[in-house]
C-alpha cells in the first residue's frame, strides 16, 4: 500500500521508559512543534519515571486541517475519545507489565500515571479525563500554557488580528529554529500581515534564526501554516462546552504567555476542585526547552512522592 502523502507523526511517542513501577507522565501535545521537543522534561523528571507523548498530530483529521485551510472533520470529543484509547493501551500494558514483576495485586490505574496537556492540548487532556470512567482518571490535570475552552475565552476568527498572530508566530519561529527572534511587539502594533512579516524577517536574521538570504514568500508560507493550525483550534474549541472539571487542575503559564498578563487564562470556572497557578520562565514555546521551566514543569507532574 502506498503511504498517505501527507503523513503526520505516530499518535505515541514513548521518549522515557518507566522503571521500577513508578509511573510514567502522559503528556498530550498538539503539534506545531516535533513531540522531540519534551526530550527536555523527560531528561529533569525523577529518575525511574516515565514520559510518553499523546500527539494529536497522529491523527490525521487533525493533522492535515493544518495543511487545508484550517477546517478539521472532527471534535475535540472525537479527539479526546482517540487519544484516550492510546493513553488505555499504553496504560494496560504498563500495569501489566508492572503485575508481572511484582506477582501481586494488580495496582490502581490513577497510581500509575500523570496526565499533562499544552497549549491545545490542555483542553483535549481536560476532555479526555472527563469523558474517562472515575476509577480511570488522574488525581489531577497539568495544563501547561493552555487557555480555556469556556466562551468567554472563545474568539472568532476575524479576532485574530495580524499583530497578535505575527508576535505568536515569531515566538514560535525563535523555538522550531532554536534562536531568539526578538521583536518589540508595539512595532507590530499597527502592522498588515505583509509588512508584520518583513519585520520578523528582520528580526529572525538579526537572531541567527533565519539566513540572510531566506525569501520572503518561504516565510509567508510557514506563516500560513501556522495560523491554519491555529485556525484549526480555534475552530475546534468553538462549538465545545466543556464540564467542569472532576479533578484538581495546577496551570504553568509562561512569562511571555500567548495572553501576557491573563494569569489564569480562563480556567477558573471549569475548576471547582481547585485550580493552583505556577509561573514557568519563557515563552509558550519555550517554556518546553528551557532547563529551569523543565525543572519546574518536572516537580509538578511527578508522582506525588517526588515533590
Amino acid at each position: 500500500m502506498r503511504p498517505r502523502r501527507n503523513a503526520g507523526p505516530a499518535a505515541v511517542h514513548r521518549l522515557r521508559a518507566a522503571a521500577g513501577g513508578r509511573g510514567t507522565v502522559y503528556l498530550v501535545h498538539p503539534g506545531a512543534l516535533a513531540a522531540g521537543v519534551h526530550q527536555s522534561l523527560a531528561g529533569a523528571l525523577p529518575p525511574g519515571v516515565g514520559l510518553t507523548v499523546l500527539d494529536l498530530s497522529g491523527l490525521p483529521e487533525y493533522f492535515e486541517a493544518a495543511l487545508t485551510g484550517g477546517r478539521a472533520d472532527t471534535t475535540v470529543e472525537a479527539l479526546a475519545d482517540r487519544l484516550a484509547a492510546e493513553l488505555d493501551a499504553e496504560l494496560d500494558a504498563e500495569l501489566d507489565a508492572e503485575l508481572d514483576a511484582r506477582s501481586d495485586t494488580r495496582p490502581d490505574a490513577t497510581e500509575a500515571y500523570t496526565l499533562a496537556g499544552w497549549s491545545f492540548g490542555g483542553v483535549v487532556a481536560q476532555a479526555m479525563v472527563e469523558r474517562r470512567p472515575a476509577e480511570r482518571r488522574p488525581r489531577e490535570l497539568v495544563l501547561l500554557d493552555s487557555i480555556a475552552p469556556t466562551e468567554a475565552y472563545q474568539q472568532p476568527d476575524d479576532a485574530l488580528q495580524p499583530p497578535l498572530l505575527l508576535g505568536w508566530f515569531a515566538m514560535y519561529l525563535g523555538a522550531k529554529r532554536g534562536r531568539p527572534v526578538d521583536l518589540d511587539p508595539d512595532r507590530l502594533a499597527h502592522c498588515d500581515t505583509e509588512d508584520g512579516l518583513l519585520l520578523v524577517l528582520d528580526a529572525a536574521v538579526a537572531g541567527g534564526a533565519l539566513l540572510p538570504d531566506t525569501p520572503l514568500p518561504g516565510l509567508r508560507k510557514l506563516y500560513d501554516t501556522y495560523v491554519d493550525g491555529l485556525l484549526r483550534n480555534n475552530r475546534l474549541t468553538a462549538p465545545y462546552r466543556p464540564r467542569p472539571s472532576s479533578v484538581p487542575l495546577v496551570l504553568v503559564t509562561a512569562e511571555r504567555s500567548l495572553l501576557p498578563g491573563d494569569r489564569t487564562l480562563g480556567w477558573p470556572p471549569l475548576a471547582p476542585h481547585g485550580l493552583t497557578v505556577h509561573q514557568s520562565p519563557g515563552d509558550h514555546y519555550t517554556m518546553l526547552t528551557r532547563p529551569d521551566a523543565s525543572a519546574l514543569i518536572s516537580r509538578l507532574v511527578s508522582p506525588a512522592e517526588y515533590r
